[in-house]
């Protein structure tokens, strides 16, 4: 898949006011600071399509992202930032939650995981919804570039020990905005569902 045309639309805080739209969505979500602006922009090659945030937990919204006049790209708020009030963190659980689970839009959900670490309790939450509400995902392993193919492969193995519903997971890929790695498995997923 080529992309053509990117462009921001829309931030969304509240979810009456989500596009009225048929067009699918592909959505990137993940722990504060994992990547996932970052990541729109490396997927769109577009440096500043998407604002990285300078402190973790900045985003608070659902960021809208056209792509090719066919589908959007989401980018959701981070979660598990420690530094955030409770009574925020709970705002963004419900908004994100109640975004996934009713959305008919969603075509699948990109799990970002900081290749370095673990997955945490929160990654395994977000895959266990995904799976209970039955749908689609793939874990990217961001920041490849950092970690050696050998500890990307034990970090590979570790994050499938997170998945309950292997027919909803369609992928572990290793992403680098670095070096490109894992951009053109992400858009061949894409093209295919949709």
């Amino acid at each position: 898949m080529k992309i053509i045309s990117s462009e921001f639309i829309e931030s969304i805080y509240d979810l009456r006011t989500l596009p009225k739209s048929v067009l699918k969505e592909f959505v990137f979500v993940g722990r504060s600071n994992v990547g996932k602006s970052s990541l729109v922009n490396k997927i769109c090659n577009k440096k500043k399509l998407a604002k990285i945030g300078s402190v973790p937990g900045k985003t608070r919204q659902l960021n809208y992202f056209l792509i090719n006049e066919q589908f959007y790209l989401v980018d959701l708020p981070g979660y598990g930032y420690a530094k955030v009030p409770e009574q925020i963190r709970a705002g963004w659980r419900k908004l994100v939650e109640d975004y996934i689970s009713d959305r008919q839009n969603v075509s699948m959900v990109f799990v970002l995981i900081d290749s370095r670490h673990e997955p945490t309790y929160l990654d395994e939450l977000m895959v266990s919804w995904l799976e209970y509400y039955e749908i689609p995902y793939a874990i990217v392993l961001t920041k490849a570039d950092k970690i050696s193919k050998n500890k990307m492969d034990k970090q590979i193995y570790r994050s499938s020990k997170i998945v309950g519903n292997e027919s909803l997971c369609k992928d572990f890929i290793p992403f680098s905005i670095i070096t490109g790695e894992g951009r053109a498995e992400i858009l061949e997923l894409i093209e295919k569902n949709l």
